[in-house]
């Protein structure tokens, strides 16, 4: 399949039929295996087997594989419960030695990582660049937003083409919204590992922060190992993520985290992104200027790939499937030089609306908040006070002067309602009048 749409499956990764399949050597496997029964004190087959993500036939047969070495012993059936004669296995000396001696090498227990070029293959079957979405599904995925004619236009091709936006423009007209309708619009779901691996080093993606997990329904026995069969439960089942960053984003945010304590690494924001979306929100309001944060993208950009290094100063690819959206109120021509706004593939810029336009958001705000238009109240709004900015329209105006008459009015012990003078108050507030402070 070359194309999906939202409503289409996306092709799960295949579950391993065997240990070889799972692309681990079995060092690592067995010393994972170790770690995580040393740390959460399991000893079921079973158990262990939900929390390695690998199935009860191979992980018993990595106890197996540990027995040999004398790593592991059987507890015989002193655990078995009622509905379960499982045996029960605990670690040897020489295992809880090895289990501290591997911990002491990296902290990482839990589920088994996915080697980085599986997950590349992965990423392939579900690129954002497959998507496929429609006016129509663009169009509901943005809601109520009241948008200047001809920008779905122009937004539609830069989503379907899964290439870099830029969207800029004066403040306060809906960019942010408009980046979170483009993350909606995009509605399936893919698979995000819990971890990959690469050259022996388990970089952590899974993050819950970032990755919205489809949850499904519970099952048991049977009914729940056949369900886990159905795709590598070393991934899990998510929405297409979504990063948002703001003025707090910095260059060493967009490189491999290693914890020197944990001994662990995590992966950067665009890559936990992968798949999904990128915003870079108010651009041009961080510690490095915009062209620095332009640079360290060109090549992902325009390769579609990144590069990432270990401590260790080894340097390697990694797959970047990401819609990068950077939003600013800054002209572009003021924060990039020409050869970074050519690695920026669409350019959009978002105006404020027209008095219709506005006048349809205040209407749709009033309605919402639930205080009744007064059309004396807009009439001096429009003709006295407008006039006195230029009659310059923005998004965020009707919301800030109606939510400043509700507050008004509930001080004031009287039922919302708007007039003259209260559309006064209110103005007051948005705008700070030029003055000298004496300091």
């Amino acid at each position: 399949m070359n194309e999906l749409s939202p409503d289409a499956r996306i092709p799960a990764p295949p579950p391993p039929a065997s240990l070889q399949d799972t692309g681990l050597p079995m060092t690592l496997m067995r010393d994972i295996l170790l770690k995580t029964m040393f740390r959460m004190s399991l000893n079921m087959v079973s158990d262990l087997s939900r929390i390695l993500c690998l199935p009860f036939a191979q992980v018993q047969q990595l106890i197996d594989a540990a027995r040999t070495e004398h790593l592991i012993e059987a507890m015989g059936t002193l655990h078995a419960t009622s509905s379960s004669n499982e045996m029960g296995f605990q670690l040897t000396d020489g295992g809880r030695k090895r289990a501290q001696q591997a911990l002491a090498i990296s902290e990482y227990y839990g589920a088994m990582p996915v080697p980085l070029e599986a997950y590349g293959e992965q990423v392939r079957r579900q690129s954002i660049r497959k998507v496929k979405i429609t006016r129509d599904q663009l169009t509901a995925a943005m809601g109520d937003l009241i948008l200047p004619e001809g920008l779905l236009a122009n937004l539609g091709p830069a989503v379907t083409s899964g290439r870099s936006i830029l969207m800029y423009g004066p403040p306060g007209n809906g960019k942010s919204s408009i980046s979170n309708g483009i993350r909606d619009a995009l509605g399936d779901n893919i698979y995000v590992p819990h971890a990959v691996v690469h050259s022996g080093q388990v970089i952590a993606v899974y993050d819950p922060i970032v990755h919205r997990k489809i949850e499904t329904p519970q099952q048991t026995g049977t009914q729940l190992r056949l369900q886990g069969q159905r795709f590598d439960q070393r991934y899990i089942l998510c929405e297409r993520p979504t990063v948002i960053t703001g003025g707090e984003l910095k260059l060493e945010m967009l490189e491999l985290k290693y914890n020197p304590v944990a001994r662990t690494y995590q992966a950067p924001l665009q890559f936990k992104a992968s798949g999904g979306v990128f915003i870079v929100d108010d651009l041009g309001r961080q510690e490095e200027p915009p062209q620095a944060l332009v640079n360290r993208w060109i090549v992902p950009l325009e390769m579609n790939y990144d590069i990432l290094s270990l401590t260790s100063g080894e340097k390697f690819i990694v797959p970047f499937d990401t819609l990068v959206i950077f939003s600013t109120n800054f002209h572009p021509n003021a924060i990039f030089d020409q050869a970074a706004l050519r690695r920026i593939f669409f350019k959009i810029k978002i105006d404020g609306p027209n008095q219709a336009d506005f006048l349809k958001i205040f209407a749709l705000v009033a309605r919402k908040r639930r205080i009744p238009l007064n059309e004396e109240a807009l009439i001096h709004l429009l003709q006295n006070k407008y006039p006195t900015i230029d009659n310059v329209y923005a998004n965020y105006q009707p919301v800030f002067l109606i939510d400043q008459m509700i507050a008004i009015c509930q001080f004031e012990g009287k039922p919302n309602h708007m007039s003259p003078e209260l559309i006064d108050r209110a103005w007051g507030n948005m705008f700070v009048k030029d003055e000298d402070i004496v300091r």
